[in-house]
């Protein structure tokens, strides 16, 4: 394309269009030869023009249209035709082909060493397309996925461990070096789950095939490798990095190592476990460059933030965080840590692993084997002069009491506890074997959670629910006219990997104690605390707030009906066309179940 080739400079068709000033362009200029970043960059970041309207105008002006990437629809070949590197090097991105020519979507399409580039790469003729910068990068994230490179490495390694028995201590040492395949697997590997966004890798061994599975958004993506050897190559190395006994292959083994990828500190939580075809390995990403956890991250809805954040300030009492496995407890309380981390307020925490390292916070691990219990750490605590103490979980009656006593003795003390809702929460510390009166002198309130998906914005569909699902928000009692707004679901696109569903976010249930459930507490009297709860003004179910998300269009019902299916009282898709039960029965305290079942 002959325009395109041409030496055109960006400032002066800027200028001769009345968007900037020359004066504008010159101090444009003494600033890009202080930074060395583009001319175009530059006016944007100082304010001079806006991205979209220098875009539309290299539109106009080169003739090439301006393409949105958030909602194109990538074919992976043609993208592929380009190495990430090359084009994250000269900010590209093969769009389409016709008639033997390539749409490529460029950020600066007057780069004519990049242009050039490209054709070489490429060869191909190439039609330029102008796309933002910002969307670009988030979408090269998105569309180089791993899972080829890591195939190919896989058998990389396969090849190099030959077919008789390797050698432990041969490959340990060869590990050291990074060009070994056994270490470029595993940086492979943890980068591409760093680009999915994925809380925890599963590398699993199985009778003729590795499975490597990565949990998004608390759901598994599963890949299959047929390489079965490299199973035992990648677990003695991640031993090695986690400085576990490389030896021991009959017991469960913990550990954790730290990592750099893609500029970000990773602390990678590693546990072992020997299986019928080898060991399995699952490890928590943990990112610890994300900053500072904050309650405003949550999506805790205002009037329950407003009235946590009062709850967490009172000098003394005990705050319980409740629900499943995975369902962002932790979150939460490193949020409330946060908030209260002062230089005048001495703050001890007990967890069990300790996730994330907060500055000023005396964080211990418990540990098992040599005797460190909650209720152990817990009483050492008391000795520490604390004001605010976090016991990672009220796992039994003894540190449930050492808790309990502290809350009343002047301490703030806050922990997580395995029920189903906040209502169950009172009387599982009372189930057990914690006196009546103990609880209710010192619990302040409960918070149950649920994480739901939230609908992918890009691919994002009104939907119309089936007949089981009208029959099923019929339990729900809903207003006619807030159902008019309609429901959504996610078609499912490239950004989020065709799950319809992109990020998480917090569904909570808030009970503040009051008079009438204490003297309830007190008399162990279930039906009369329940009738209470279920009275106080904070009170909302969990199942209610996760509707509220689906009617504002941010979550689904399928999401709707996995968190209502999860907490007591509330009636499930399964349970339908069957009625609800009375809330009699809806006290008993059953066992936290499964992350994500429906």
């Amino acid at each position: 394309m002959a325009e395109a080739k041409k030496k055109i400079r960006i400032g002066d068709l800027l200028v001769q269009n009345d968007v900037i000033t020359e004066q504008q362009l010159m101090t444009a200029l003494r600033e890009q030869k202080n930074t060395g970043r583009k001319l175009g960059r530059t006016l944007i970041d100082l304010g001079y023009v806006e991205e979209d309207n220098l875009l539309n105008i290299l539109s106009r002006q080169l003739d090439v249209p301006f393409v949105q990437l958030r909602h194109f629809q990538f074919n992976n070949e043609l993208v592929k035709k380009l190495p990430e590197a090359m084009a994250r090097r000269f900010r590209g991105i093969v769009l389409a082909e016709q008639s033997g020519e390539l749409l490529v979507g460029m950020a600066d399409p007057l780069d004519i060493f990049a242009y050039d580039e490209l054709v070489r790469v490429l060869k191909q003729p190439i039609k330029q397309a102008v796309v933002r910068e910002s969307e670009l990068l988030n979408t090269l994230d998105l569309v180089y996925r791993r899972t080829d490179e890591i195939a190919s490495l896989a058998e990389e390694l396969e090849d190099e461990l030959g077919d008789d028995a390797f050698d432990l201590a041969d490959l340990s040492a060869e590990s050291e070096s990074a060009e070994a395949p056994v270490v470029k697997l595993l940086q492979t590997l943890f980068e591409d789950a760093v680009q999915a966004r994925s809380s925890d890798i599963h590398i699993e061994p199985d009778e003729t095939v590795v499975r490597i599975r990565q949990r998004v958004d608390g759901v598994l993506q599963e890949q299959v490798m047929k390489e079965k050897r490299v199973n035992s190559a990648l677990v003695l190395r991640l031993k090695l990095m986690a400085g576990l006994n490389i030896s021991e292959k009959r017991i469960p083994q913990d550990g954790r190592f730290n990592i750099r990828v893609k500029g970000r500190s990773i602390d990678v939580r590693v546990s072992t476990m020997p299986v019928q075809y080898g060991e399995s390995v699952v490890m928590r990403l943990l990112d610890q460059s994300q900053g500072m956890l904050n309650l405003d991250v949550t999506g805790m809805p205002e009037t329950l933030l407003e009235n946590f954040r009062r709850m967490i300030k009172k000098p003394h009492g005990m705050i319980l965080v409740t629900g499943p496995t995975g369902s962002g407890k932790t979150t939460t309380l490193y949020g409330a840590l946060t908030e209260l981390n002062r230089p005048e307020v001495k703050i001890i925490t007990a967890e069990d692993p300790v996730e994330y390292r907060l500055p000023r916070i005396t964080q211990v691990q418990v540990n098992p084997k040599i005797g460190l219990e909650f209720a152990s750490v817990l009483r050492a605590a008391l000795r520490q002069d604390p004001d605010v103490i976090l016991v990672g979980e009220m796992r039994d009656h003894e540190t449930a009491e050492i808790g309990l006593r502290a809350a009343m003795t002047g301490h703030l003390v806050l922990s997580t506890l395995h029920t189903n809702d906040s209502i169950s929460s009172a009387m599982r510390l009372i189930d057990m074997g914690v006196e009546p009166f103990l609880v209710a002198s010192s619990l302040l309130g409960v918070v149950a959670q649920r994480l739901v998906r939230k609908v992918c914005e890009n691919c994002r569909e009104a939907y119309e629910p089936t007949s089981q699902e009208k029959v099923w928000l019929n339990q729900f009692d809903l207003d006619p006219l807030d159902l008019e707004a309609g429901f959504v679901h996610g078609r499912g696109c490239y950004q989020c990997s065709n799950s319809g569903y992109r990020g998480r976010l917090g569904v909570y249930e808030m009970l503040e104690m009051n008079e009438g459930m204490l003297d309830a507490l007190r008399r162990q009297d279930i039906a009369g605390f329940t009738r209470e709860a279920r009275r106080s003004h904070l009170y909302r179910p969990l199942g209610l707030c996760a509707m509220d998300f689906a009617m504002q269009g941010v979550t689904t019902l399928e999401e709707v009906a996995r968190v209502a299916a999860t907490s007591e009282g509330d009636v499930s898709l399964d349970e339908v066309p069957v009625l609800s039960q009375t809330s009699g029965n809806s006290d008993v305290d059953n066992p936290a179940p499964n992350e994500g079942g429906v």
